[in-house]
Formats: C-alpha cells, structure tokens, sequence
C-alpha cells in the first residue's frame, strides 16, 4: 500500500490538512450564502432580523474561508504559489474589465436586463480555473 499517510511527508500531510480545511470552509461558505439568499423566501418570510443574523453568519464564515485560503497559499511550494498567483491575477483582471463593462452596459441601457453580480462571479471562476489548468499544463 504506497498511499498510506503513514508513508507521507509531514510537508504532504499538511498539504492535505490545509486543503482540506479549505474544502469545509468553502462549503460552508456556499451553504450560508444559500441561507442567506433563499431564507428570506423560504424560512422566515422576509422578517430583516433574519436576515441580517443570516447575513452577517455568511460574512464570518467568508472570512473564515479567506483565512484557510491564506493558510493553503502559504503552505504551497514556490511553484504552486506561482501558479495560483497567475490564476488570481488573470481571474481579478477579467472580473474587473468584463464586470464594469457589463456594468456600463446597464447603465447606458444597451442590454435590456440589469446586470448581475451572479454572472461576474462565474466568469471568474471559469477564468480561474481555466487559468489553473492552461498553467498547470504549461509547467509540466
């Protein structure tokens, strides 16, 4: 059995901590977000203060995630470092560009609907993982 984690590094064994830790907390993330946006309509119809504890739990856990993100980075070798770098680099620019582009076509009413953070944020997640994979590629 070569796979067996008492085989792995310690360098190995933190890397699937930290990514792990990373996995939880994004899904947490998601599922308050869930919350946060269907509670409303679905749980408490409409009353604020649910909102904003639901809200406000979704904002901590961002945080949360963001922090076992910084802690997945920096347990990266100098490589994965990079290579995540150029991801979030590359996904920030596209998001920033198409994201007020969209936006401008709202506002000079050239698209027929309101523009919608939604779409950004797929865009960008395409990008980053496209870019993650291209990358990936490229240094092998």
């Amino acid at each position: 059995m070569r796979n067996s984690s008492a085989e792995k590094t310690p360098w190995v064994r933190q890397q699937l901590v930290n990514r792990n830790r990373l996995a939880v907390w994004t899904a947490a993330y998601v599922l308050t977000m869930a919350l946060a946006s269907f509670g409303p309509v679905f749980l408490w119809d409409g009353a604020v203060a649910g909102s904003v504890l639901a809200i406000g739990l979704n904002t901590c856990v961002g945080a949360g995630m963001i922090w076992a993100n910084i802690r997945n980075l920096l347990g990266l070798d100098e490589m994965q470092q990079r290579l995540q770098l150029e991801a979030m680099g590359i996904s920030l620019g596209v998001g920033l560009v198409a994201g007020l582009s969209y936006e401008n076509l709202d506002i000079s009413n050239v698209i027929v609907s309101h523009a919608q953070i939604s779409w950004l944020v797929m865009l960008m997640g395409v990008t980053y993982l496209a870019t993650t994979l291209l990358r990936a590629r490229a240094y092998q």
